[in-house]
């Protein structure tokens, strides 16, 4: 029984729960632009865009760790948002669960497209969203591409995950492209990522001794820093565009509400860069946080508006 509930823990961690409820909140978000815009809601097409969402983030994190089986034996910490679990480390899960569980989740998926398929509801741009979701989680570690190597990854992940999901979930409600989209969407890719060369900050001398060509890697730390600050300010001047563009006043005021954490976040990467003591765990808490609940407060501004 021990040894079961053991792998099952194991199982869990690999899938990255944390991940999973940030794609359902984007998802959400979409949904309810749609809704704000008063077009109908469809449960039906809802749920099932959520649960094909859900299925692609499972075997893109399957895949990651399955193929970056370095990450879980060269003292990685785990890191729930860059795909390191350590369920695969000596002692856990073997490599063959994650290309078991990859295979599974994408045969899932097939089923689900079938399903849209036949039920002949799914506008052509949501067609098309979809398949650049789909490229860009299957290609971000899967060779030959493997954009996590080329110094693109950050950019293209951020794209998929804050910017295609959201908008996925709005045509599929609507069957179009709107301008609120746009607004909404571009401060959540600048904030992701953000996020991700704050995560990949505690790493670096590790990914250095692997060879790994991050971002961090390919510019040096000093460099990806002032992008980091960079796409933190360039989040709040697309905020305030898209507020005096038509940004409904309740998004806007979470935005508001949220700015705190983004100046901590660059006050604790400034802190860094001058020398000080590396406070990371508050770096990469801070950074989570203001993505997660930049969502959460848009999510919620436009319920309520």
């Amino acid at each position: 029984m021990n040894i079961t509930l053991g792998r099952t823990r194991l199982f869990l961690r690999l899938s990255h729960p944390l991940p999973l409820l940030g794609g359902a909140l984007l998802y959400g978000l979409g949904s309810a632009i749609a809704s704000y815009l008063g077009r109908p809601f469809d449960v039906g097409i809802y749920l099932l865009g959520q649960s094909l969402v859900t299925i692609l983030q499972l075997a893109a994190h399957y895949s990651f760790e399955y193929h970056e089986p370095q990450l879980e034996v060269e003292g990685s910490r785990s890191n729930p948002y860059l795909g390191v679990s350590k369920a695969l480390a000596p002692g856990g899960l073997s490599p063959q669960t994650a290309l078991n569980a990859t295979i599974i989740c994408l045969v899932i998926a097939a089923t689900l497209v079938s399903i849209m398929l036949v039920g002949g509801q799914i506008p052509l741009v949501a067609w098309l969203i979809l398949l650049l979701i789909f490229l860009g989680y299957f290609f971000y570690s899967t060779p030959p591409v493997r954009l996590i190597a080329s110094g693109y990854g950050e950019l293209a992940l951020s794209l998929v995950i804050a910017g295609l999901i959201p908008t996925f979930s709005f045509t599929l409600q609507t069957g179009e492209l709107h301008r609120l989209m746009l607004m909404s969407t571009t401060p959540l890719v600048a904030l992701h990522f953000a996020m991700m060369i704050s995560f990949e900050l505690p790493e670096y001398a590790r990914n250095v001794k692997l060879e790994k060509r991050t971002l961090m890697i390919r510019l040096g730390w000093a460099t990806a820093m002032r992008i980091h600050d960079l796409a933190i300010f360039f989040a709040i001047a697309s905020f305030l565009v898209a507020f005096i563009n038509g940004l409904p006043r309740r998004v806007a005021l979470g935005a508001l509400i949220a700015l705190p954490l983004a100046v901590i976040q660059v006050w604790h990467m400034e802190r860094i860069r001058r020398g000080f003591p590396a406070r990371l765990r508050n770096l990469t808490i801070a950074a989570l946080g203001l993505f997660g609940l930049t969502i959460y407060l848009e999510l919620i501004g436009y319920l309520l508006s």
